[in-house]
């Protein structure tokens, strides 16, 4: 799959796609997609048993770093489908 300005992450959404924001709780409470799931990156590891191995899920954080990592955590867990949506602002701004 291509990654990047070619992922149509609206259809993604609308397609079950469950967003994943790996940035802090405080950063979460200043500002979020609505309906996305709050996990910060630090804690991603211990909470895989929240995903299935079939879902579409697209990280998200402040810039894109700590989505990058996030994505590379989920993967080497066995979730296939994982797109990194980068920072939550310009990811909320593809999904409108």
């Amino acid at each position: 799959m291509i990654s990047g300005s070619k992922t149509n992450y609206k259809e993604l959404v609308s397609n079950g796609a469950m967003i994943v924001d790996v940035r802090t709780k405080g950063e979460f409470a200043g500002g979020h997609i609505p309906n996305s799931m709050n996990i910060p990156l630090q804690e991603l590891q211990k909470n895989l048993k929240k995903f299935k191995k079939d879902m579409v899920i697209i990280t998200c954080c402040a810039s894109g770093m700590r989505s990058a990592s996030a994505k590379s955590i989920l993967k080497s867990a066995g979730i296939s489908e994982v797109y990194n949506g980068g920072g939550w602002a310009s990811l909320q701004n593809k999904l409108r």
